[in-house]
């Protein structure tokens, strides 16, 4: 989901690399009135959300294979006002060569254009992004795919800059058990081997996409606190990629952080959510874990939406083709993943202005911006 496309050699099936492509198309024409906020928004949230660290759990950054970059496309960048992202790269099934070539290609990018992204490796990186007005990305998996069942892949990734890691996506690995399988099934005892080395390689283990025993197995094992980057709240709509109350309290609880999205899971099909859904669901989750706990994980791409006739075809048939892998979630019925509202690259500006609104002070919407995930991270990674 973004204007982002990696190697050739990837083969994993993922809806966020196919988006990614077809971004490149259609954002280019969109860029400069997509780089302000939908919709109007309020000076005091404008002011806020420019002073603020704006952080995304869950976001992919403008790239293409081709270089140079288009200027509209670094502009893009520049203008949304984004410190710092997490961007998830493997897929949900690449394998540990295929992966490699992806880190390196984004490595490839951050020479090219220094000026415009900083990968971070360290907690000082993310500060640093917003003091020379650059992104931040930190690189995560999503899938375990790429570990191939080897812990001691763990250390090798992290010196690859790959500080945020799940221990499967939404079906089984040999570490644990995701969202579509069976939710008896928890972490394994090499799955718990992995929470020992990512705590002790200072990796920040992240529960989106496991089931809710394997989820509370981690929260167990961890001895650092555990992160739900991009998720939802059960008690608003009820779908897999949902969590219960119970498990936000406990991620609060551990001293972690939960990230809301902005995709069609927030509704029931075949609504296409709207900004007072995904405030449903932001409000719910600060009444559920405190202001402390609750930051934004879009998983999305920072480039507008593309709702084009050609691009809606790829888009379902790459969904097709996740439902033939197993890997879709009820919900991916075919609706846009947006949420209407939000689809530009200043989402958050636009959730902090609705936060406002709402009457919540400007520390807390500062928090939920992005001070949070930042902080949390700061205290997993101890550097």
């Amino acid at each position: 989901m973004g204007w982002g496309i990696a190697p050739e050699r990837r083969t994993g099936i993922d809806r966020r690399e196919m988006l990614a492509a077809m971004g490149a198309c259609a954002a280019l024409a969109a860029i400069p009135p997509a780089a302000r906020a939908q919709g109007p928004v309020s000076g005091e949230a404008t002011k806020l959300y420019e002073r603020a660290l704006v952080f995304d759990a869950n976001l992919i950054p403008p790239l293409q294979e081709k270089f140079p970059y288009p200027k509209e496309m670094l502009d893009m960048v520049r203008q949304s006002g984004v410190t710092a992202i997490k961007t998830s790269l493997g897929g949900f099934n690449n394998n540990f060569a295929d992966t490699v070539d992806e880190i390196a290609f984004y490595q490839r990018v951050f020479e090219e254009y220094p000026s415009i992204y900083l990968q971070v490796r360290r907690h000082a990186d993310i500060a640093q992004a917003k003091t020379e007005n650059r992104m931040g990305v930190i690189l995560s998996f999503e899938s375990a795919d790429m570990l191939e069942g080897k812990v001691e892949r763990i250390e090798l990734f992290r010196g690859l800059g790959v500080r945020v890691m799940q221990l499967s996506y939404n079906k089984t690995s040999p570490f644990g058990t995701g969202v579509l399988g069976d939710a008896q099934a928890g972490l394994t005892e090499l799955g718990r081997q992995a929470v020992a080395a990512m705590n002790a390689q200072g990796i920040a283990i992240d529960i989106s996409h496991s089931n809710e025993t394997t989820s509370f197995d981690v929260l167990k094992a961890s001895s650092q606190p555990v992160l739900l980057t991009h998720g939802g709240c059960a008690a608003i709509y009820a779908n897999p990629r949902n969590k219960s109350d119970a498990m936000l309290r406990a991620v609060a609880n551990k001293g972690g952080v939960v990230g809301i999205y902005d995709l069609p899971y927030l509704a029931p099909s075949p609504k296409q959510p709207t900004l007072d859904d995904y405030m449903a669901h932001m409000t719910h989750a600060l009444d559920i874990c405190g202001e402390d706990h609750v930051g934004i994980g879009s998983d999305s791409k920072l480039a507008v939406w593309d709702t084009s006739p050609a691009a809606l075809a790829a888009f379902q048939k790459d969904e097709e083709d996740r439902r033939k892998a197993g890997v879709a979630a009820p919900g991916e019925d075919g609706r846009p993943m947006y949420v209407i509202g939000l689809n530009t690259p200043r989402r958050s500006e636009v959730i902090a202005d609705a936060l406002l609104k709402r009457g919540y002070k400007p520390g807390v919407v500062e928090k939920v911006l992005g001070r949070n995930f930042t902080d949390a991270l700061g205290r997993i990674w101890n550097d």
